[in-house]
C-alpha cells in the first residue's frame, strides 16, 4: 500500500508529523530516503515531538544513533547511516539491537542497510517539490 501527502512549508511540520503517524499506525520501523537537504531529519524531529520526545532531537550523523525518551517512557531510536561505507559496519555496530525490537526506529540513508531491514519496515521517500515544499511518499 502507498500513501502520499504534501508539506507546503516548514511551518506545517507538526501537522505533517500528525498525518504521518495516522497513516503508519501499528508500524515501528521507518526507512527514510531522499537527497541531502530533503527534510528527513526535520520530519523525524517533528514525528518524535508528536510522539512526546523529551530529549532534544538532533541528527545522529556523527554518533550514528541517538536514543530519545518520551513522556510515556517509550524509547525512540534515530539512526543516520550516511557515514556507513559497508554492510559489515552495521554488523560491527550491532544493528540487530535497533532493527529488531519493539521501539520506534527512524533510519536516515536506509539504502545503506537495505538487505538488513526488517520485512515490516515502512519506506518513506521525501522529494523536493519546491524551495520549501516536499512530497512524502509512504509505502508499507
Amino acid at each position: 500500500m502507498m500513501q502520499t501527502f504534501k508539506i507546503s512549508s516548514p511551518d506545517q511540520m507538526a501537522e505533517a508529523a500528525k498525518t504521518f503517524l495516522f497513516i503508519v499506525q501499528g508500524f515501528r520501523t521507518f526507512a527514510f530516503y531522499g537527497p541531502m537537504g530533503s527534510g528527513k531529519t526535520t520530519l523525524i524531529k517533528a514525528i518524535c515531538g508528536e510522539l512526546g520526545a523529551t530529549d532534544v532531537v538532533t541528527s545522529p550523523t556523527f554518533a550514528l544513533v541517538n536514543e530519545y525518551h518520551t513522556r510515556q517512557g517509550e524509547i525512540l531510536y534515530h539512526l543516520d547511516l550516511y557515514r556507513i561505507n559497508s554492510i559489515s559496519e552495521l554488523y560491527d555496530f550491532g544493528y540487530e539491537e535497533y532493527f529488531y525490537n519493539n521501539h520506534y526506529i527512524f533510519i536516515e540513508w536506509a539504502d545503506k542497510a537495505e538487505a538488513l531491514l526488517p520485512d515490516d519496515t515502512v519506506k518513506v521517500i521525501l522529494t523536493e517539490t519546491g524551495v520549501n515544499s516536499r512530497l512524502v511518499q509512504i509505502t508499507f
